[in-house]
């Protein structure tokens, strides 16, 4: 009878959850452009995010928000301004980012690109 391995990251793993809320082809993206430019309109953010369409930008946004990572904020203006910022549980996240672009520096280069 052979012995199923089961990983403890499986279930409840904090790694994995990071990697859920940040990981996908643009919420790395999305969180870089804010970090670096602050407070961003969706139009501007959309701009520099080559590729990616509105609808895709619209649910990153809005996932990213959900998660306590993105701050949405409404300006009842005519035309109402909406403005998006990273929150301080991202700001915490910057130099563990930077660490990993680091990291990721001495990889060797591929062909391929998942992200």
């Amino acid at each position: 009878m052979a012995h199923e391995h089961v990983c403890p990251c499986t279930v409840g793993c904090p790694l994995q959850k990071t990697m859920t809320a940040i990981g996908g082809r643009w919420k790395m993206s999305i969180i870089c452009s804010l970090s670096n430019d602050g407070a961003t309109r969706y139009n501007d953010l959309k701009r520099k995010m080559n590729g990616i369409s509105n609808t895709m930008l619209a649910k990153s946004l809005k996932e990213l928000e959900d998660d306590g990572l993105v701050k949405r904020t409404e300006y009842m203006e005519v035309p109402i301004r909406v403005e998006y910022e990273i929150t301080d549980s991202v700001r915490s996240l910057i130099p563990i980012l930077t660490e990993l672009a680091v990291w990721g520096s001495r990889l060797p280069d591929t062909e391929k690109s998942d992200l």
